[in-house]
């Protein structure tokens, strides 16, 4: 370690804000001092707890800190995100905060359809701005009250109500979202001097990664953890706060220095990524910004090549040019193809890229790209085998009761929630308690009971052995279309044969006429795609089950280990990355080629605010400016050797050519624009003529 990090390794007086810039060492920094508190200081590893903001982040920490320590030292030992801190902080308190033990969790995907179901809309942007106000709210320990009273405009005055009746709902479904498993521990520590004292009591050292990420909310957290003693370490960069849009507050970090008046400030400046020429870019872009700690990032790499900035006439030929020189570049540097990246703002600019990527047969994959199993009608279909696989599943029951529509509403379902949390039963299980006597109708009972004596059925066939539930009265009534549609041989609940998983899956798409509800739902040309990729996934999965004798209860099991794998990001094809910048923090690459340095694209300045005056509209813009700067430096400093800027003279938008201006950000890198008239920078030679020539080389050798 150099000087500054082994100060920040052993400074343990009290409360220390470890100022770490792009390349600096900081996770070093963190596990060094995890296994110092460790060895050296009589720490035991159970009260000792660092958080991170995800799981690929606290995966690498913990196989560090097991390089640096004994195994069984390192035993109770806590590195986690603060999502899966405070979910362990839940299954502990969930009484304290009205839950059951085995509360549900709702990714944003479920949250946002309970937000549509309120909203009663299809407008994607609408749903996705609401869900973002709720968000918002919740990460600055708002309530649906506060929300009501902050309320600004017309907008978020509708998103404000939308909260409250949200809120209701996940209490009905004893359900919580992202945002309250950060939320929630928070404000029972705050209000719960018992279980404050309690976790304080466990929690004897904090470390606390990228904290220019948190929120308000994970602000309290940490304070409510560390309590007086104050014993903890927050390293972070002012310089790379990008995450404003969620809620991240950039403040966080000076309200360190005016909360802990004792804090120690160390400064990690030295990079051991990028040659120095990268860095001084980036420290003179990110330099017209207001500096609150004053940090210069420096190498001993060497000065490096000159980054090149070239203008392009429009998006085919940036996209074109792009990956002709990335081309040639691989050959002329005997690079692999995973050393280069290709950095932009925003995914619509991905469409391009990968097009001209694809005409020169250049592999590459796109960080961040919408998952096979995320894709809404693969969710719907997996819902279904989820609850037959295990009928405690509450988030699964919400997704497969409700898709397609069989007239059960939110209504229906928010009672049946009520009557669940009272019973202490999954809603699954509450459909075959729950009577008229406890406020649902007979039309509202019918449809209920229908669908639970349909997934019976279906689990019977499954080979699940599971208690046959008798249904109140009107179940012995028309039991809807589920009974009358569903082929195949009649089956006792006792499961007395079991189907393969290929017949019942069959079945399940049959009798829910899942085709028909996509072509009823959507236009001709998405329903067939969403329909051709339930067919992809129902051939994968007989397929799995047929070559590796599973049951639809172990495929089940497999599916859900394959969508985590997935979701794990742990393979390293040899491919060229695509990424939007956001994606891109945390990550390096030798070469870098960043699309779309232009006014308007980066910086990106968004929408008028409405309802606002001038001088607030004024207050905004400079305040994006200066996290769209933050990106930009982030971008400049992913990269090791090399940097490529390139920006576009019109840029095509909703049929129409707009012109368009270099970013401000390449003049406050230092670098010169070439006038109107001036010669490319590379006339010489054009990259098409120079892979060319490159190519035939390589053909006669």
């Amino acid at each position: 370690m150099n000087a500054m990090q082994r100060q920040a390794v052993l400074y343990l007086d009290g409360p220390c804000l470890v100022l770490a810039g792009a390349g600096s060492g900081k996770t070093r920094v963190i596990t060094q001092k995890i296994a110092y508190l460790l060895r050296e200081c009589g720490y035991q590893a159970r009260n000792v707890v660092a958080l991170t903001f995800t799981n690929k982040a606290a995966r690498e920490m913990n196989e560090r800190v097991k390089q640096l320590v004994d195994p069984k030292m390192a035993r109770g030992l806590t590195v986690s995100t603060f999502h899966s801190l405070g979910l362990r902080f839940l299954r502990e308190e969930a009484e304290l905060v009205g839950l059951k033990p085995r509360f549900s969790i709702l990714d944003a995907n479920d949250g946002l359809g309970i937000v549509q179901e309120l909203l009663a809309t299809t407008d994607k942007a609408r749903l996705r701005a609401v869900q973002q106000n709720i968000s918002l709210w919740k990460n600055a320990l708002m309530d649906p009250d506060a929300a009501e009273r902050a309320a600004a405009s017309p907008s978020e005055a509708e998103a404000a109500k939308v909260y409250r009746s949200y809120s209701a709902t996940l209490a009905a479904y004893q359900a919580v979202d992202f945002d309250d498993l950060i939320r929630l521990p928070a404000m029972l520590l705050q209000d719960n001097d018992d279980v404050r004292r309690r976790w304080q009591a466990r929690v004897h050292y904090l470390l606390v990664d990228e904290y220019q990420d948190t929120n308000v909310c994970q602000y309290r957290l940490v304070q409510w953890l560390t309590g007086g003693r104050s014993l903890f370490t927050a390293v972070g960069d002012d310089d790379q706060a990008i995450y404003a849009w969620r809620g991240a507050t950039v403040e966080n970090l000076a309200n360190l220095t005016s909360d802990y008046p004792t804090l120690k400030i160390i400064k990690l400046e030295q990079n051991y990524r990028s040659v120095q020429r990268i860095l001084s870019a980036a420290n003179r872009v990110i330099g017209h910004n207001p500096n609150i700690f004053g940090k210069k990032l420096w190498s001993d790499l060497g000065v490096g090549e000159a980054i090149q900035v070239t203008p392009m006439a429009n998006e085919e030929a940036e996209a074109e040019s792009i990956a002709m020189r990335l081309s040639a570049a691989r050959f002329e540097r005997r690079a692999e193809w995973r050393d280069f990246a290709v950095l932009y703002r925003s995914n619509h600019q991905a469409r391009i890229l990968e097009q001209a990527l694809r005409n020169l047969h250049i592999p590459y994959t796109i960080s961040g790209g919408q998952s096979f199993f995320e894709k809404p009608e693969i969710r719907d279909i997996l819902s279904y085998i989820r609850l037959i696989a295990n009928d405690d599943d509450d988030p699964a029951f919400i997704r497969a009761v409700t898709t397609p529509k069989r007239g059960i509403g939110q209504a229906t379902l928010q009672t049946l929630g009520q009557f669940a949390a009272r019973h202490k039963l999954s809603l699954f299980a509450a459909i075959f308690e729950i009577g008229e006597a406890d406020g649902l109708s007979v039309r509202q009972l019918e449809p209920l009971q229908a669908f639970g004596q349909f997934i019976q059925r279906l689990q019977a066939r499954a080979g699940r052995k599971s208690a046959a539930r008798a249904l109140p009265a009107p179940a012995q009534a028309s039991l809807s279309s589920l009974d009358a549609q569903e082929p195949g041989d009649d089956v006792g609940i006792d499961g007395a044969r079991e189907d393969s998983a290929g017949a019942v899956l069959d079945d399940l798409l049959n009798t829910i006429q899942y085709e028909r509800y996509l072509y009823d739902t959507l236009e001709e040309r998405p329903a067939q795609n969403r329909w051709q990729n339930v067919l992809e996934l129902t051939g994968w999965l007989k397929r799995k089950a047929e070559e590796d004798e599973l049951t639809l209860l172990e495929l089940a099991q497999h599916v859900a280990l394959v969508t985590m794998l997935e979701r794990g990001d742990e393979d390293d094809p040899d491919t060229v990355k695509l990424s939007t910048l956001h994606a891109s923090k945390g990550l390096e690459y030798p070469h870098v080629y960043l699309a779309g340095v232009e006014e308007g694209l980066l910086p990106h300045l968004g929408r008028d605010d409405e309802d606002t005056d001038p001088d607030k509209a004024a207050e905004t813009l400079a305040s994006r400016i200066q996290e769209e700067r933050r990106l930009m430096y982030v971008g400049i400093t992913r990269a090791r050797r090399s940097l490529h800027l390139t920006w576009c003279k019109k840029r095509r938008r909703a049929r129409e050519d707009l012109v368009r201006e270099p970013s401000r950000f390449i003049e406050e890198m230092g670098l010169a624009q070439p006038k109107e008239g001036d010669a490319e920078p590379e006339s010489s030679i054009s990259p098409k003529e120079r892979l060319g020539m490159l190519k035939a080389l390589l053909g006669k050798s």
